[in-house]
């Protein structure tokens, strides 16, 4: 059972790019439709209860699968196999950069592997919007017919209201917690240097302990930690860490390895990755006993109810962002259309659809 878990999150962390919506829509497809390792309203709830605590969203929900297979080795295990492909993959990007100063042209790959990462993703929101607009058991002074008509109306609207927030910018943590206590509140009413390796792990660690959000979140930090209040790095370092976090499968994190490995060489790297990840670990460690309150708290799962409802709004508009580049072209709609086809009819792993997809891209692109 451990050894089946390392290779399956070892090889997820290889292959998943596109980012957390990617890699949350791929474990879905490999843990809940294809290995049915866990129900898809408890894979929500995992999911819900990521989007609560700072760091790797994608990340989190991969110790959260480990424990729930193999305990607290399943949760370790799982943790570091999804983090340990990007780390070496990233640090040789790191390396080579530091000697050639520039980064290889992989637009055309990365456009053929986002083309069916966004079949993976509307798969995965489909079946997910179908669990969660299923009905919550409704306490015994509720008529279920009403319960039921009364929780979808609600569901839908934290739905669309989360959709709408996301679209003019706001926090998604603002976004969730708004969610959640909506949900509540119905439901109850009617340049190279060398660094000092400590600071450089407390910079990544507070990173990492107060980051809510996607990229550009991170982004800004790193922005503010490294370039405005030490100057360790310049702004094209930053924004080439941040392409490569993103180009690389795995956790999009993994850019602090890539920074790090600027900062301090090897060990910077190292660091820095530790810093980041490591307070994942400690609140999904945090978190897992508070899953089991769920069966028994009907507050906790209306709460619970309304951020999952609402991460679904935010995974949707990031399905929508990433469609813009994908449905200009032929090539890529059809990738698009043929990878959802595969999805649906083939038991092929979206792993290899998505490398097939970038492959088929970068290839047509020379011809």
């Amino acid at each position: 059972m451990v050894s089946n878990l390392i290779w399956l999150f070892l090889r997820l962390g290889a292959t998943s790019f596109g980012g957390p919506a990617a890699h949350i829509a791929m474990m879905e497809e490999e843990f809940v439709h294809r290995r049915q390792w866990l129900t898809r309203e408890k894979f929500l709830h995992l999911l819900g209860l990521t989007q609560l605590i700072p760091g790797p969203n994608s990340t989190e929900m991969a110790m959260h699968i480990g424990y729930t297979r193999a305990g607290w080795k399943g949760f370790f295990l799982a943790g570091l196999c999804f983090i340990l492909p990007a780390y070496f993959l990233v640090l040789g990007v790191a390396v080579l950069y530091q000697r050639y100063a520039s980064l290889p042209d992989l637009q055309s790959f990365l456009l053929g592997a986002k083309s069916v990462v966004i079949s993976v993703i509307a798969l995965a929101l489909w079946r997910f919007l179908k669990s969660s607009f299923e009905v919550e058991k409704a306490p015994d002074f509720f008529a279920s017919s009403f319960w039921k008509k009364k929780q979808n109306i609600l569901l839908t609207f934290i739905f669309l209201a989360a959709l709408y927030m996301k679209s003019k910018d706001v926090s998604e943590i603002v976004i969730l917690l708004n969610c959640g206590l909506i949900s509540l509140f119905i439901s109850r009413s009617p340049s190279f240097h060398t660094r000092e390796l400590g600071s450089l792990f407390w910079v990544f660690l507070k990173i990492g302990s107060l980051l809510f959000g996607s990229g550009y979140v991170l982004l800004s930090f790193l922005k503010t930690e490294l370039i405005e209040k030490r100057s360790w790095i310049t702004e094209t370092q930053l924004l080439d860490g941040i392409l490569v976090g993103q180009f690389t499968p795995g956790p999009v994190f993994t850019t602090a390895t890539f920074l790090g490995y600027l900062t301090d060489g090897f060990a910077g790297s190292l660091v820095a990755t530790v810093g980041i990840f490591l307070p994942a670990f400690v609140f999904v460690a945090l978190t897992i006993p508070f899953y089991s309150k769920l069966e028994s708290s009907f507050t906790v799962r209306m709460i619970l109810n309304g951020v999952v409802v609402g991460s679904l709004g935010l995974l949707t508009y990031t399905l929508i962002v990433l469609g813009r580049d994908v449905f200009t072209s032929g090539l890529l709609s059809g990738l698009a259309l043929i990878a959802f086809l595969a999805l649906i009819k083939t038991k092929t792993p979206s792993s290899v659809l998505i490398l097939l997809g970038g492959s088929l891209s970068y290839f047509f692109s020379k011809i």
